[in-house]
C-alpha cells in the first residue's frame, strides 16, 4: 500500500481565484452569494447565488473557446493551479505517467442550454458545430489529459454533490494500490443556466432570498434556513505516491489517508444517517484513525431542512460523546452549493484549514436550530487549533456519500 499525498491545490470560486484567495474568504466568512439574473429569450429568472462575477484567468487561447463549456474553463483554472504548484506543469515524464480523475454533476450546462434556445427559442435549424465536445461530462477530464500532457488514465465521475469527492477518493486508491503514481482530481460545475434553474425550482429546496441581506440567504444549520443556494466552481488537488513526491523533491501539503463511499439504498433525495455514517467509518477505518482523532469535519452542510438535520444525526453517530468536542462548520454558506465540484472544493479548504491550523466559521448562524446540537463554528473562524485529522463530507441525491479525511505530512 503507497502512501498518498497532496502536493499541490487549485480553486476558483465565487469567493475568488487561487486556492488562497477562497480560503482567506470563507475564513473571514465574506459571502459570495447575492442576486443574479438568467436570461434564455423571453425567459428571465431573478434569484439568488454564488456566481463568478469577475473575469476568469485568460489561459484558454480564443481559437480554443468553441471547445469548452465553462464548467471545462473552471476546471482548468484549478487545474492549471494545483499543476503548477506541483512542479508538474514541465516534468514531461511524469506527465506522461500521470492521471486525471474529475467530477461534474451536469457537464456542459450551459452548452446544452444555448442548445435548446438556439432550436426552440430562436428556431434555428442547427446547433454549435462543437456543441458535442463541449457538453460530455467527460470534456473537462479531457481538456485537462491534453493541456498538462497527461497519458496515464483518465476517467469521469457523475454521481450528484459527490461526484468530486470521489474522483479524489477513487484517484486516492488508484495511487494507493500501486496503479498510478500521480492523479490529478477534482471537479468543477457551471450550471446556472435557466434550464437548469428551473429543474431546481421544481423541487423545492433552494433557499428564498433574504430580502434584506441576499448574501445571508444560505444559512446551514440555522433555525431559520430555507434551502440551498446554487454556486460555479472548479477545485483540484495533485495527488502523489510518498515515493514519486520525494523522488521529485516535492513541497508536500498534506497526507490523504482515508476515503469512504456508500449509498443509503432508501430514497433518491431524502437523506439517511445511517448511510453517511457507513461513508465516514469506512474512511476512519482506512485512515487507521479512532474517531476521538478527528478535530474538524467540513460538513455538507447545504442548508436545507432535511440534509443538515440528517448530518447532524449521522455525526453523532459515528463519533458518539466525542461528537460534542468536534468542531464542524459548513463553508457552503459562503460560496453556495457548487454540486459536482463542492467535495473538491470542500476539500481543498479542509486541507488549507489542517495547513493553517485554522477553522472556517458557518457564516450567519446567528439562530442554531437546537436540533443541529455540534460545535457548528458559528459566525467567527478560529485561529491557532490543534487539528490532528479532517474530514471532508460529500452527500447526495441519489443516495451517494462520500468522506475524505487528511492528516498533517510527517
Amino acid at each position: 500500500m503507497q502512501r498518498v499525498v497532496i502536493t499541490g491545490i487549485g480553486a476558483i470560486s465565487a469567493l475568488g481565484t487561487g486556492a488562497d484567495a477562497n480560503f482567506s474568504a470563507a475564513f473571514a466568512a465574506r459571502s459570495a452569494v447575492g442576486p443574479v439574473t438568467l436570461h434564455a429569450g423571453s425567459h428571465r429568472i431573478e434569484g439568488c447565488a454564488a456566481q463568478i462575477g469577475f473575469a476568469l484567468p485568460d489561459l484558454i487561447r480564443k481559437a480554443d473557446m468553441p471547445l469548452f463549456d465553462r464548467v471545462a474553463v473552471l476546471a482548468w483554472c484549478a487545474a492549471s493551479e494545483a499543476l503548477q504548484q506541483a512542479g508538474l506543469d514541465h516534468d514531461a515524464a511524469a506527465q506522461q505517467a500521470s492521471g486525471v480523475f474529475w467530477g461534474t454533476g451536469m457537464g456542459g450546462a450551459q452548452t446544452i442550454d444555448n442548445a435548446y434556445i438556439d432550436l426552440f427559442i430562436d428556431h434555428k435549424t442547427r446547433v454549435r458545430p462543437m456543441s458535442i465536445v463541449a457538453s460530455m461530462n467527460s470534456a473537462s477530464a479531457a481538456h485537462i489529459a491534453l493541456r498538462a500532457g497527461f497519458g496515464g488514465t483518465v476517467n469521469t465521475y457523475s454521481s450528484a454533490c459527490v461526484s468530486s469527492a470521489q474522483a479524489i477518493g477513487e484517484a486516492f486508491r488508484h495511487i494507493r494500490h500501486g496503479y498510478a503514481e500521480r492523479v490529478l482530481a477534482g471537479g468543477s460545475e457551471a450550471l446556472l443556466t435557466v434550464g437548469v434553474w428551473r429543474a431546481w425550482e421544481g423541487l423545492r429546496v433552494l433557499g428564498v432570498t433574504d430580502a434584506t441581506h441576499p448574501e445571508r440567504t444560505c444559512k446551514p444549520f440555522s433555525l431559520d434556513r430555507s434551502g440551498l443556494v446554487l454556486g460555479e466552481a472548479g477545485a483540484a488537488v495533485m495527488l502523489e505516491s510518498l515515493d514519486s513526491a520525494q523522488r521529485r523533491g516535492a513541497t508536500i501539503l498534506a497526507e490523504l489517508t482515508g476515503y469512504g463511499a456508500s449509498n443509503d439504498a432508501t430514497h433518491m433525495t431524502k437523506p439517511d444517517p445511517a448511510g453517511q455514517a457507513r461513508a465516514m467509518r469506512m474512511a476512519l477505518r482506512e485512515a487507521g484513525l479512532a474517531p476521538g482523532q478527528i478535530d474538524y469535519i467540513n460538513a455538507h452542510g447545504a442548508g436545507t431542512l432535511a440534509g443538515d438535520l440528517a448530518e447532524t444525526h449521522s455525526i453523532r453517530e459515528v463519533f458518539g460523546d466525542h461528537a460534542s468536542a468536534l468542531m464542524v462548520s459548513s463553508t457552503k454558506a459562503v460560496h453556495g452549493h457548487t454540486l459536482g465540484a463542492a467535495g473538491a472544493l470542500e476539500f481543498v479548504l479542509t486541507v488549507q484549514a489542517l495547513r493553517q491550523q485554522a477553522v472556517p466559521p458557518t457564516a450567519f448562524l446567528a439562530l442554531p436550530d437546537p436540533a443541529c446540537d455540534l460545535d457548528y463554528v458559528a459566525l467567527q473562524g478560529r485561529t491557532q487549533q490543534s487539528l490532528r485529522a479532517v474530514m471532508s463530507n460529500s452527500f447526495a441525491f441519489g443516495g451517494s456519500n462520500a468522506a475524505l479525511i487528511a492528516i498533517p505530512f510527517i
